[in-house]
């Protein structure tokens, strides 16, 4: 009976795969927000080295992975895929579930397939600093580890509301040797004036955005974004590449996969290759994106272009969006507290090739405890939503008797999350319920 699925080495894989080409539609461009007029390449400069740039809006369906960053991954990767025979016997189901586990990476999380190649592109251009905005730290401390690996400096704008709740996640970055601040802090004018409005502000993943693209000015300096946009999907792809061949080794092919999302790259790295097949009519799975009911973008969320950030300094991008200026509550999935939903994500959602649905945090704890029970592994806050689709579709299979295949991705572990589980094994947990009329007040300030 085969629990991991493992892939040698050798078998790593050596190319990211481009999504855009293969759909029936291509992608809304985004827009200079002066002009509003589609963005040139010269218009990312001052942000992103030349090799991110022209990765953003390739029409390459496939790019070379550099052996350098391959180098780097090979200190975790390739991953496993693990079919969760435990969890499957405690719910007593038919369905055979598999996971795809990137929590041992060196930071813990999916993060750092972007995070390595991100590092190796500015450092190859003579960058000298990155910068960065962080909810729940694993981007924060998947790029403070990759900038280690380059001699880069790092410096880390972290969400109040996480900042305060996982200090060791702080300690993490630091330990890698990056600079941290909470956000929004007095040390950018746009992380000042949310202070002036509002002293006790939990801060947002889009103020953090401002605070770390503020502070990239000088000429050394460049930011790195964690999620979203293209490039960055394009680097995760590396986790549905490995699971599409480790499920041909046991003869299996997914009838649903399920990932979390909250600005959608762990998802589109494990759905994008699946849905190349999809698309070429080799196999055809359900696709669905969970995400929390607190920051629920792509169920409650508008398709309009929008601002990445609170303070309106990067381009507009089409995407479902809450508006920038939306502020969730501070759930403990911290990773999935954005406004917005990756633009190209946002496209093929739009195309109907995925479904989304919102799930609340005490029924995605309860997965997560549940996991950890059966499977021995704690699962970080975030993928615990995709865990709890999964449970309920496999409960589902007990009623209708379907040996489905599930895939999820269990983007990181939740070690350092120890505060969020001990709240919620106390009964202190609550969910959060976004009224209508605060979502409807968010969404008056889309420019």
């Amino acid at each position: 009976m085969t629990t991991k699925i493992l892939l040698d080495e050798s078998r790593l894989p050596d190319r990211w795969y481009n999504v855009v080409p293969d759909l029936p539609a291509p992608p809304p461009p985004p827009l200079h927000p002066g002009t509003r007029e589609p963005l040139g390449p010269d218009d990312l400069a001052p942000l992103f080295p030349a090799d991110l740039i022209a990765q953003e809006v390739t029409a390459d369906r496939f790019v070379e992975i550099p052996e350098e960053v391959r180098e780097v991954y090979r200190l975790w990767r390739p991953t496993p895929l693990i079919r969760a025979h435990r969890l499957e016997r405690a719910l007593g189901t038919p369905a055979r579930i598999y996971v795809k586990y990137e929590g041992g990476s060196p930071s813990g999380s999916h993060k750092p397939n972007t995070a390595v190649p991100q590092a190796f592109y500015n450092a190859r251009q003579g960058v000298r600093r990155l910068t960065t905005e962080t909810g729940a730290g694993q981007w924060g401390s998947a790029l403070a580890f990759a900038c280690a690996q380059f001699d880069l400096d790092c410096e880390v704008w972290m969400v109040r509301a996480s900042y305060d709740q996982k200090p060791y996640r702080r300690s993490m970055m630091e330990l890698f040797g990056a600079r941290v601040h909470a956000s929004p802090s007095p040390l950018t004018a746009s992380g000042a004036k949310v202070l002036a409005d509002d002293p006790d502000s939990p801060g947002s993943l889009g103020i953090a955005i401002s605070e770390a693209v503020e502070s990239a000015a000088p000429d050394d300096t460049r930011y790195a974004l964690g999620s979203v946009l293209n490039h960055v999907l394009m680097h995760q792809t590396v986790i549905g590449e490995e699971a599409l061949e480790q499920l041909a080794m046991v003869d299996e092919a997914p009838d649903l996969i399920v990932g979390c999302t909250g600005g959608g790259s762990n998802f589109a790295g494990l759905s994008f290759p699946f849905l190349r097949e999809k698309l070429r009519g080799r196999m055809n799975p359900e696709i669905r994106a969970v995400e929390p009911e607190a920051c629920p973008s792509f169920t409650r969320g508008r398709y309009a272009y929008d601002f990445g950030d609170t303070a309106g300094l990067t381009p507009l991008l089409k995407m479902h969006t809450l508006g920038h200026d939306f502020v969730p509550d501070p759930i403990h999935a911290g990773g999935l507290r954005y406004h917005g939903m990756a633009p190209l994500l946002s496209h093929i959602y739009d195309l109907g090739l995925f479904g989304a649905e919102a799930k609340p945090q005490r029924e995605c704890f309860e997965a997560g405890v549940l996991f950890a029970r059966t499977e021995g592994i704690v699962p970080a806050p975030e993928p615990t939503h995709a865990l709890a689709a999964a449970v309920e579709e496999a409960r589902r299979c007990v009623e209708t008797g379907e040996p489905k295949v599930i895939l999820t991705a269990l983007c990181g572990h939740g070690h350092l999350d120890m505060a969020a589980y001990d709240r919620f094994l106390a009964g202190r947990m609550e969910d959060q319920a976004l009224p209508q009329s605060r979502l409807d007040e968010a969404l008056t300030t889309l420019p």
